[in-house]
């Protein structure tokens, strides 16, 4: 996997548990390889990096439409932004050369409605491979943490009123089945997928992503 070409493109993807600290360490890591390694990097997130799909996570995290969805909707809306995403933004960043540091992506599917929603996990793979087309990770990075610790910064993080997305707000069981699904898609995929241990200080989990980062891509 390793790239000693910097002028090639990369996706890397960061995926986890709710409260992972996904965001906190995109930032840091997109930092540092502008200033170390002179790449040019961008930003994305999913649900949503464009117009179209900034709407879809209206609908997804807050009911924006003035009614629930429907958990195949769910499922549909957001292998919907992320075709939007890949056609729009990925694919053409790749092409010229970017990396691309994107909170989520495909592999959220399975956890959250495969082990979360109970959808066949098959016909979840499928859905992927039609939205994304050829777009794929070269890299994942599971930042994993205990289901009772991350829901915990997810309360610190949201302050004293506590306020929770849709899918923040479900169940610790749901949670619970989601982070066993996170980890048996890394049993399943070690080549691509890294577990790293987020419940270590910020600046650990930093530099190890750093050296997975490195010594796998550049």
């Amino acid at each position: 996997m390793k790239n000693a070409n910097p002028t090639i493109g990369h996706l890397l993807s960061f995926e986890g548990p709710e409260g992972g600290g996904k965001s906190t360490h995109i930032k840091m890591l997109a930092e540092r390889l502008r200033t170390e390694r002179g790449l040019t990097i961008l930003t994305t997130r999913e649900p949503g990096g464009t117009r179209t799909g900034e709407l879809i996570r209206g609908l997804l995290q807050h009911n924006a439409a003035g009614e629930p969805l429907c958990d195949r909707a769910e499922a549909m809306l957001f292998c919907a932004s992320r075709s939007q995403l890949c056609h729009d933004v990925l694919a053409p960043a790749l092409a010229r050369g970017e990396w691309v540091l994107c909170d989520r992506f495909t592999d959220s599917s399975l956890p959250y409605q495969g082990y979360g929603r109970g959808f066949d996990i098959a016909t979840l793979r499928h859905l992927n491979d039609f939205a994304t087309g050829p777009v794929k990770p070269s890299l994942t990075l599971l930042l994993d943490v205990p289901t009772e610790i991350g829901m915990r910064r997810i309360v610190e993080r949201n302050g004293s009123d506590g306020i929770k997305d849709r899918i923040e707000s479900e169940n610790i069981a749901f949670h619970k089945r989601l982070r066993a699904g996170y980890l048996e898609l890394a049993r399943q995929t070690p080549d691509r997928i890294v577990v790293i241990d987020a419940t270590q200080p910020i600046e650990h989990v930093a530099t190890h992503i750093w050296t997975i980062v490195v010594g796998r891509l550049l």
